[in-house]
């Protein structure tokens, strides 16, 4: 059963865009809007430093591993700015970029472009790009810390090397991929897919598992630091996969329930097993999602009242910052309580 005791509030502020991503590394916030307006805030206070606009709106919003740069994506191009002097780099390609990704080492940005992936520099240089897709790049993420790059588009997952036009590895599977994510063990490669499935690859040999039988489509996944647990929507309840041993094969997962429409999903950093969900109902809420046996249906820690309209995305702002945007415009940073007080 959730608690009565309520995750203080850091900041409050209110943006002019509806917000539709968010993303925090350091000492920063980036928050993404429908319209294209892309704003930088200090996670200490909840600050502007710096805002610009992405012509066409956006849909991502990725900051570096280091604080130092950023990247924002949308239907008509993407955006690179730098910290160090706010300089920002708009490319108005005119292909629909849905997702961005930075490689471990902060000096390297994959950008789906249309059907191809683009990888940057850190100030937009392109480096390389991928072969033309079947269709549209919808997600993409980096493998063996940035030396390899798995990139989703319908009918595959394929991976490329370095500077390698032509895939190193495909893994074949007919249908639209609307999310990816891959483990940080390298180990399993996972996409969300409109025909309401779960499709899993093993990394190592190609072999595959479909987990069927969501009620709507999965388009959010997501890894936990340990590469041991994935958490998905596709239903009312986040369902949580146990990926340890052998993987999945065979097992039921865990049930979180607590929304009718799943809208966002984040782990918190390390190894607790603690997960942040909200939902089209404006609520959030704090999990032990890995509590519990396989089948078990388990119920929040903590609950976050909202503001009346839906959550729009989270962003964990360390281990113990959680950042929350809802569709009024509405941020808020809550602390979050500590391991063993959650």
């Amino acid at each position: 059963m959730s608690t009565a005791v309520e995750c203080p509030l850091a900041w409050d502020v209110a943006v002019d865009d509806a917000p539709v991503a968010l993303s925090a590394r350091g000492d920063l916030v980036a928050v993404a809007g429908a319209e294209g307006t892309v704003q930088v805030l200090d996670t200490a206070l909840g600050a502007e430093i710096a805002s610009f606009e992405l012509p066409g709106g956006a849909l991502k919003v990725a900051l570096s591993p280091d604080a130092g740069h950023l990247v924002a994506t949308g239907p008509l191009g993407y955006a690179l700015w730098r910290r160090a002097d706010g300089r920002t780099r708009v490319r108005e390609s005119g292909s629909w970029s849905a997702a961005a990704a930075w490689a471990e080492d902060g000096e390297r940005v994959a950008v789906a472009s249309g059907r191809r992936a683009l990888v940057l520099n850190a100030v937009g240089k392109q480096l390389w790009r991928t072969e033309p897709a079947a269709s549209t790049v919808t997600d993409l993420a980096w493998m063996r810390r940035g030396r390899r790059l798995a990139v989703a588009a319908y009918g595959a997952v394929r991976c490329h090397e370095r500077h390698t036009e032509n895939p190193v590895a495909t893994y074949p599977y007919v249908g639209s991929h609307l999310a990816l994510a891959v483990a940080p063990t390298g180990r399993w490669i996972c996409s969300g897919n409109q025909d309401a499935s779960i499709h899993i690859w093993r990394a190592r040999d190609g072999g595959e598992l479909t987990m069927s039988g969501y009620p709507e489509k999965v388009s959010r996944l997501a890894f936990d630091d340990t590469g041991f647990w994935l958490a998905a929507d596709g239903a009312p309840d986040v369902t949580v996969w146990d990926f340890s041993g052998t993987g999945p094969a065979g097992t039921a997962p865990r049930s979180l329930r607590c929304h009718e429409t799943i809208t966002a999903l984040a782990w918190r950093p390390g190894s607790g097993g603690h997960l942040a969900s909200g939902g089209a109902d404006g609520t959030v809420a704090l999990w032990h999602a890995t509590a519990g046996r396989p089948q078990a249906r388990l119920r929040p820690v903590r609950e976050i009242d909202g503001t009346g309209a839906g959550v729009a995305a989270l962003a964990w702002a360390g281990p113990h910052l959680l950042a929350v945007a809802w569709r009024d415009g509405s941020i808020r940073m809550y602390g979050a309580p500590s391991r063993t007080a959650l």
